[in-house]
């Protein structure tokens, strides 16, 4: 189980910590999503932010697993956050979501099983 649980991590935390640099660094990418679903740009690092605690946060639930739990849950929060944006602007490109929180509920799943059975 603590392989699924290392290899699903860090899966997760590489592509939300990517998605973490794309937002603080000012890649076109995070501002044409902004423009499309009528975000400011003022919250594009903001949200960096988050992605990158998040990230961190699996991280950490490699040494703490409660720590992953609350991160994964947190990411999870995030991207039902922003499936609810893409929606309510009429946005039905899903693809990038769908990657995002596939490995983020992942995450938490394999988060939760390891605290609920540790050493398995």
């Amino acid at each position: 189980m603590f392989t699924v649980h290392l290899l699903v991590s860090l899966l997760a935390a590489a592509v939300t910590g990517a998605a973490a640099i794309a937002n603080l660094a000012g890649h076109d990418y995070p501002k044409r999503q902004a423009d499309l679903i009528g975000v400011s740009h003022s919250w594009i690092r903001p949200l960096g932010v988050l992605l990158g605690l998040g990230a961190l946060g699996l991280l950490a639930g490699l040494a703490v697993p409660a720590l992953g739990a609350l991160a994964a849950g947190g990411l999870v929060l995030y991207f039902i956050g922003a499936f609810t944006a893409h929606l309510r602007a009429g946005d039905r490109h899903f693809g990038p979501w769908s990657l995002y929180f596939t490995l983020t509920a992942a995450a938490l799943v394999v988060n939760v099983a390891n605290l609920a059975y540790p050493g398995s």
